[in-house]
């Protein structure tokens, strides 16, 4: 199979598909690989070890785009679109909920989208989501603590206090991959964190994990509501597999917070979690509405894009294999983790989560492959 491995074009979208190492894989197995020109020199993977792990470097978007399969990080962004065929297969995160035009242009293009964010494994977890949540919630607290300061716009917070001042109120809402990582920094950065899930029995395991150390809240409108006056900054980590988000903060709940409170909406990606998000970028990151400082980043992990390449490419590689040296309809009827990936194909949308929230048609993968 003919694989293109293209440089990501999103605002300071430094990751990459695939390194040498998955290279050196697919091309040990019979592939052909292209990678785009400098597609990985922002993360220490220079064109030079693409070269010798077997690939063949191309100076266009359009060569990469030849390819019959395409591995890549980000969802594809317009001025891709003309560079799609039918029948090709992208392997990528698509993000497709809160992006209707996005997934339009997918179905009208005849492309199969297989999407790292809903491939599942045997314990339902999202084994290709989880590195990159992990980052996420890592780096909210440390985003969270530098939107507070003055200069930013910002309460002023030191999110550790000082002796004789006390810490800042954190509030992470949802409690798992995203949320847990975030609790992990914000606790280690000495902030006073609770933590707001639906599910007693993970709250129970986030206490008994850090050793007593955070608050575990039962979620509730009401008690959301309650507990917003009182925090600095506020993360959202709540994942619906493939649909979007819900809006659990409405603005005249934002309107109780304190002037130059934060919050860090992680969920951006699907949407968002606070009515009044809407995506930033790395470039531009914040605004402020009703007084409270907002970032929004949606491709959060590219600030960390070497760290963030090695993580999710470690996952992402042996389902690749699968669909290389399977093709894709063999690689999906055989697996059905890999089955719960595909999102779109022949122009059908073949994931059910994503068809009910927006209200559109839905066909099996099976179906659309037969």
């Amino acid at each position: 199979m003919l694989i293109g491995i293209p440089k990501e074009i999103k605002n300071h979208e430094y990751r990459v598909g695939a390194t040498p190492e998955g290279v050196e894989a697919l091309v040990a197995t019979g592939h052909t690989v292209r990678v785009e020109q400098n597609a990985g020199s922002r993360v220490g993977f220079p064109d030079e070890a693409y070269r010798s792990a077997g690939a063949t470097i191309v100076t266009s978007a359009a060569d990469v785009y030849a390819a019959e399969l395409i591995i890549k990080v980000k969802e594809i962004q317009r001025s891709e679109f003309a560079l799609l065929r039918r029948g090709q297969i992208l392997y990528g995160y698509h993000h497709f909920a809160p992006d209707r035009p996005l997934l339009e242009a997918m179905l009208a293009a005849n492309v199969a989208c297989v999407a790292y964010e809903t491939i599942t494994d045997a314990a339902g977890h999202l084994p290709l989501l989880t590195p990159m949540s992990q980052i996420a919630g890592r780096l909210a607290p440390q985003v969270g603590a530098w939107a507070l300061q003055m200069t930013n716009g910002g309460s002023g917070v030191l999110l550790g206090g000082v002796p004789g001042v006390l810490p800042a109120n954190v509030l992470i809402i949802g409690g798992g991959t995203v949320g847990e990582s975030a609790a992990r920094i914000a606790l280690g950065m000495g902030a006073d964190v609770t933590v707001i899930d639906c599910s007693a029995d993970r709250l129970a395991q986030l206490e008994t994990a850090f050793d007593g150390r955070l608050k575990g809240v039962i979620a509730a409108p009401q008690t959301l509501r309650s507990l917003l006056p009182a925090q600095d900054l506020v993360i959202g980590a709540v994942l619906l597999p493939g649909a979007r988000a819900p809006r659990l903060i409405t603005r005249p709940d934002l309107k109780t917070m304190r002037p130059g409170s934060v919050i860090v909406d992680v969920a951006i990606d699907q949407g968002g979690i606070f009515e009044t998000s809407r995506p930033t970028s790395h470039t531009e990151p914040l605004f402020v509405e009703e007084g409270v400082v907002h970032y929004c980043v949606p491709n959060m992990p590219s600030a960390v894009a070497r760290t963030a390449t090695l993580a999710l490419t470690q996952a992402t590689l042996p389902h690749a294999l699968q669909i290389a040296n399977l093709g894709l309809r063999g690689a999906v009827l055989a697996d059905r983790h890999l089955a719960a990936g595909l999102q779109t194909c022949n122009g059908q949308i073949t994931h059910a989560e994503l068809a009910r929230d927006l209200d559109l048609p839905y066909a099996t993968p099976a179906q659309v492959l037969a």
